[in-house]
């Protein structure tokens, strides 16, 4: 396998690198289309505003490779924002759309008496356990979250776990063939964070 992590200058990029150089893995850095064309896997680390990181994806031509990546069932593994672009538009950003890979818009906490971001340890309910991503996991594992956004209008048959917060229970991952992403933060999550990673490398 050839393991690529897409650049788009906003990334939580060495955290993630970290995590896939603990499994073995040595990511190559992707800032442009080409550099998709011998890789095997991608992850897709998020970090900045919804808008901001379509703006980078459009002025480095990647908009229509990842889409293209994706439509090819080839593997991904997004990773916060880029879970959110997956979807159709954000709350964040009026006016720019997403990626469009899966039906839905991102939109901002609104339960009463909670804290925002939505920053720490939760557990999540997992919705397809039998899943090879989820292999050797126990329900409820715990992962580390930092957003503020999460999707509604999620088609059920993505979902892949849920999580709740205040009064809202929301999407927190979603798996569509070799499509997999995350609202919450592998890399941030210890054994069982590198444990989801090396099932996605693995598979």
């Amino acid at each position: 396998m050839k393991l690529g992590m897409i650049d788009y200058g906003r990334g939580n990029l060495h955290s993630v690198i970290n995590a896939c150089q603990a499994l073995g893995h040595e990511p190559v850095l992707v800032t442009k289309p080409t550099e998709l064309a011998d890789l095997t896997h991608i992850i897709f680390p998020g970090q900045g505003a919804f808008g901001d990181c379509m703006d980078s994806l459009n002025r480095l031509g990647l908009t229509k490779a990842l889409r293209d990546w994706i439509a090819a069932d080839k593997p991904y593994f997004g990773i916060c924002v880029g879970y959110q672009l997956l979807f159709e538009a954000s709350e964040e950003s009026h006016g720019t759309a997403g990626l469009s890979i899966i039906p839905g818009t991102v939109k901002r906490f609104t339960s009463s008496g909670i804290k925002i971001p939505h920053m720490g340890w939760n557990s999540v309910d997992l919705k397809t356990p039998d899943s090879r991503i989820w292999q050797d996991f126990e329900n409820d594992p715990y992962f580390y979250f930092v957003h503020s956004f999460y999707p509604v209008g999620v088609p059920s048959d993505v979902i892949s776990v849920t999580c709740e917060y205040g009064e809202e229970n929301f999407c927190a991952a979603i798996e569509k063939g070799n499509l997999f992403a995350t609202q919450f933060h592998p890399e941030k999550s210890q054994h069982a964070g590198l444990k989801l990673l090396g099932n996605f490398l693995n598979r």
